[in-house]
């Protein structure tokens, strides 16, 4: 797993807290306890304004860990339309507020000159910038009867050589994916974790980790024993709380299991071997 010199910081995305405002998430953040904040561009109009985040950051004592690109559907117009002026926009607002990664999402299949050169251009943007681009783990569109691959070169970061990986594990249920196996299939690009659930459905719901069928407890574990230091970000749907107190109990409880589960066992460091065929395998001392 991809290390830093720093422990793991357990952060809050302020797409958790929406339909709340950007800055709402950083006051639940720090009320509540969280290390820090990701903020995700473009979820309200004070998202794509620096000074306005930082000023954010000064009153709440609050450290920016990461970044979202503004790579979703949604916010195809964002900082404009070219999706390589939007990952340098990300990673220049990251370093002027002291983040050093930059989550970002696989194209969509339309975008043909973007995908095609996708990779490659991840690793240059990374080494002209010294900002890490964490590249996510998405999913195939279900559809009954077949899935629909949406993104390019591919929805699952481990089939690509992207140095610095995300994984979101709401993602991955949505994918028919374990968490735990996938997490060793990244192995040293793993660098960011988006800690939430899922019950496997087609939608993708980011429920409150421990409420679906994804093994985020393990996960903690695992990360813990092998001394992960990458940033833990809470990511979960909150939508539908019907006030600020039912969205803080969630946000309370996340932190709360996060807390509870990356801590590292003393009798057992865990850890995993991938065949040459693919097959994963843990490994017990």
């Amino acid at each position: 797993m991809n290390s830093r010199t720093t422990a793991a910081k357990i952060g809050l995305s302020t797409a958790s807290v929406y339909p709340e405002s950007t800055a709402s998430g950083f006051e639940l953040a720090a009320r509540l306890g969280y290390d820090g904040v990701e903020v995700m561009i473009g979820i309200d109009p004070l998202s794509t304004q620096i000074d306005a985040i930082q000023r954010l950051v000064d009153y709440h004592q609050l450290p920016v860990l990461a970044l979202h690109a503004p790579t979703l559907l949604i916010m195809q117009r964002v900082w404009g339309t070219d999706p390589w002026s939007k990952l340098e926009r990300s990673a220049e607002a990251a370093k002027e507020l002291g983040a050093d990664v930059v989550v970002v999402h696989p194209p969509f299949r339309w975008q043909r000159d973007y995908a095609r050169g996708f990779v490659e251009g991840i690793a240059r943007l990374e080494a002209e910038t010294g900002v890490t681009l964490a590249v996510e783990n998405m999913y195939p569109w279900r559809a009954p009867g077949k899935g629909l691959q949406a993104y390019a070169p591919s929805w699952d970061p481990t089939e690509q050589s992207y140095a610095h990986t995300t994984l979101d594990l709401s993602h991955a249920s949505t994918a028919e994916q374990d968490c735990v196996e996938l997490a060793a299939t990244m192995g040293d690009s793993l660098t960011h974790v988006h800690l939430t659930d899922g019950t496997g459905s087609a939608k993708d719901e980011h429920l409150v980790p421990g409420r679906g069928t994804q093994r985020a407890a393990d996960l903690l574990g695992v990360l813990a024993n092998q001394d992960f230091r990458g940033h833990i970000i809470i990511e979960i749907n909150t939508r539908r709380a019907t006030s600020r107190s039912e969205r803080e109990v969630d946000l309370v409880e996340s932190l709360e299991f996060t807390r509870k589960h990356f801590v590292r066992t003393a009798s057992r460091r865990t850890s995993f071997a991938v065949s040459s065929d693919g097959e994963i395998s843990e490994l017990i001392p």
